[in-house]
């Protein structure tokens, strides 16, 4: 992947699209394609062909997805599978009827399953069952980890896929009803002390979850891109994690809310543990950077900024 490769980023426009944007360009790269929502639709196949035949990538990071939290995945089942799998096919199959040299795709660590032995590693995929409340989402990620091993396979295509655990980060979304916990905490925990209320959390808080930044995720598809030529998935994460009561304590502190926190124990805490085993993607050289503590500071900087 050369300083003037034709690098197409699909879901630019979103948290890990961005990051991916922001470290290339950093690192010199000039001729990035940033396929957004707004220019392209990637859940129509025709218009993603004709993208494909206009802009000729030569690789590709495919960051687009329909994502959120529990809440949203658990009451928006059949969008995140119908529109994920939509946009994975798309784009894979584009990219080797089009000729393109490789491919990244990005999941989820909820490919794994609910019961999964910790610390997670790769060969633990398909061992269980999932957690019912995003288990669309999980299968349609399951199923774009099957295909670019189906097309490497029968037509020697060099797609790879990477794993991220849980993550955060500037352009996150901070919408408490479909965010994932960390951004959501972030917007609850900022409301609550503004408005002086107390802020709502689902479960009981002991779940136990591990959170990357998105610019330590961005070094990552970089390193894989150049490095990782292998058929099985690759883990990306921290390999440490930590109570969602510790979690909502550091963003109270960050936050600077000194008030209760209350639990709704009715609600699901979802996965009990889940934490990657990274070994893998170690040897080849990458390590997470930012730590939780700072990285939550700067994400609730870039929330003051953009909407608080």
């Amino acid at each position: 992947m050369k300083k003037d490769s034709r690098i197409l980023i699909a879901g630019a426009n979103g948290m890990v699209g961005s990051a991916i944007v922001r470290n290339l360009e950093s690192k010199g790269y000039t001729n990035l394609i940033k396929g957004t929502r707004s220019d392209i639709d990637f859940t129509n196949q025709e218009d993603v062909e004709k993208y494909f035949c206009l802009m000729e990538p030569e690789y590709v990071f495919l960051a687009a997805a329909k994502v959120g939290g529990i809440m949203a995945n658990k009451n928006y089942k059949a969008d995140f599978i119908t529109e994920n799998l939509q946009i994975q096919t798309n784009i894979i199959q584009q990219s080797y009827n089009f000729g393109v040299k490789k491919l990244l795709f990005l999941g989820s660590s909820c490919i794994y399953p609910k019961f999964a032995n910790q610390p997670i590693t790769e060969d633990q995929l398909m061992t269980g069952s999932l957690e019912s409340t995003n288990d669309a989402y999980a299968i349609a990620k399951i199923t774009g980890v099957k295909m670019c091993q189906a097309y490497r396979e029968q037509y020697g295509f060099n797609a790879i896929s990477l794993m991220p655990t849980n993550l955060y980060g500037p352009n996150d979304n901070f919408n408490p009803e479909t965010s994932h916990v960390l951004p959501a905490m972030i917007r609850k925990f900022h409301d609550a002390h503004v408005n002086d209320s107390i802020p709502l959390f689902w479960g009981d808080g002991s779940a136990m979850r591990e959170f990357l930044h998105v610019d330590d995720l961005a070094e990552a598809c970089y390193v894989c891109m150049h490095h990782y030529n292998g058929e099985e998935h690759i883990n990306a994460g921290t390999g440490e994690d930590v109570t969602i009561k510790v979690l909502a304590n550091i963003i109270r502190n960050v936050v600077g809310y000194v008030g209760d926190i209350a639990w709704d124990t009715t609600k699901p805490n979802g996965t009990p543990r889940k934490v990657l085993n990274v070994d893998k993607i170690k040897a080849l050289g990458w390590e997470p950077k930012i730590s939780l503590q700072e990285g939550i500071q700067s994400t609730y900087e870039y929330f003051v900024n953009h909407y608080g």
